[in-house]
């Protein structure tokens, strides 16, 4: 009778686990689709379709990049925060949409730590220090004196009011002390166009954009805004480096989903992605971007949201920066 009772239970235990599993399906079972604010070509973009390939293979589903730009990043992460929370849609969330733009519009479509979960960071390109072959500066220090010297004289560009160029511009001149005029630009090639007539002085600026004319020789590298020097540009130190603390602006990108995606969904796109990121291949083609992969928790990326939002609300409140 023992035997038999128990042989019954393991058989209705056995039965109740398939009747369970038949009942959730596996996730993902379609293809996901990965929002980018930005359009085909960018930074934002290209990134997203380096680690595409990587992560669509661990999730056993494509991972559809649709590029949705409009307001500097916002409307893809709005359109992320009203989708379904399945895990079937995620947006590659930038470091304005979520820590910059918040601070200077009254009011915001999306609450970037109510609307959404976050899944992991990705990757950072530090900002660099440029300035033109006119600027009689070698180093950062020559230009912190040399912008003493000549306070409102020298100027710094931007991709426009409010951007996260103009606010990496204003970190800077808040840390090393300095007055420097702001002129804001239509965005990265009309700014870079500027700096290569000599109409403005310097720009901090995504790597990417103006690697060719730092190779050529047209603009002189002076710093990274990171906290680390990087394997494209060894030679060049950090602002930190050259006595300018906490000059820290990274054009980074996360990953984040809507929120009420289950915890288990969450999990399985949190290691998909990171193992995505950590094959030598993609950490390489990154590396050509002088990106620098980030993976993380969603706990870490929660946290670091956190002090990236207070740090730059500090800085729009200092600098009485808006957008255009």
């Amino acid at each position: 009778m023992l035997t038999r009772r128990s042989l019954s239970v393991a058989l209705a235990g056995f039965g109740a686990a398939r009747a369970a599993s038949a009942q959730t399906p596996a996730f993902p079972d379609r293809p996901v689709r990965l929002l980018v604010g930005f359009p085909p070509g960018g930074t934002a973009d290209t990134i997203a379709r380096i680690i595409a390939p990587p992560i669509s293979a661990r999730l056993g589903q494509p991972l559809v990049i649709e590029n949705r730009g409009g307001a500097a990043g916002v409307l893809a992460v709005e359109m992320a925060a009203r989708a379904p929370a399945d895990g079937h849609t995620l947006v590659l969330a930038s470091a304005g949409a979520l820590a910059v733009i918040p601070h200077m519009q009254a009011s915001m479509p999306y609450d970037p730590f109510r609307d959404l979960l976050p899944v992991t960071r990705t990757v950072s390109t530090p900002q660099l220090l440029v300035a033109g072959r006119q600027v009689p500066a070698q180093s950062v220090q020559d230009l912190v004196r040399l912008a003493r010297e000549r306070p409102g004289r020298l100027t710094f560009g931007s991709t426009g009011s409010g951007s996260t160029l103009h606010l990496a511009g204003e970190l800077f001149k808040m840390r090393a002390g300095v007055d420097i005029l702001h002129v804001p630009y239509r965005g990265g090639a009309p700014a870079v166009t500027a700096l290569l007539a000599g109409e403005i002085d310097m720009l901090l600026v995504d790597i990417p954009v103006v690697m060719a004319h730092v190779q050529s020789g047209a603009f002189r590298a002076l710093g990274l805004a990171a906290e680390q020097r990087i394997g494209v540009l060894p030679d060049v130190p950090t602002i930190i480096e050259a006595g300018v603390p906490g000059v820290i602006a990274e054009g980074w990108y996360a990953i984040y989903a809507p929120a009420g995606v289950p915890a288990a969904r969450i999990a399985t796109l949190n290691r998909a992605i990171v193992e995505g990121l950590a094959q030598d291949e993609t950490r390489r083609a990154l590396a050509n971007l002088g990106g620098v992969v980030q993976a993380s928790t969603p706990q870490e990326l929660n946290e670091f949201l956190r002090t990236e939002h207070t740090k730059w609300g500090e800085v729009v409140r200092a600098s009485g920066a808006r957008m255009n």
